[in-house]
């Protein structure tokens, strides 16, 4: 398994594994979310990707609760 820590990458090479989360259809722009956003704090070393994924919380609804 790769080691993609902060102090054990670059800032291309953290763009480039963001870039491969992201399918050329993917269709998370329709819903709000941007993974470039989500992982700014990544990609400039600042925080690590299992931080920000563990400060994600989110209500999700199916189509009978709305």
């Amino acid at each position: 398994m790769a080691d993609y820590s902060i102090a054990n990458t670059t800032k291309e090479e953290r763009i480039a594994l963001i870039r491969q989360w992201i399918p050329d259809e993917d269709g998370i722009e329709e819903e709000g979310m941007d993974l470039w956003d989500i992982y700014a704090d990544y990609i400039n070393g600042t925080r690590e990707i299992s931080e920000i994924n563990a400060s994600m919380t989110g209500t999700f609804y199916t189509e009978d609760d709305l």
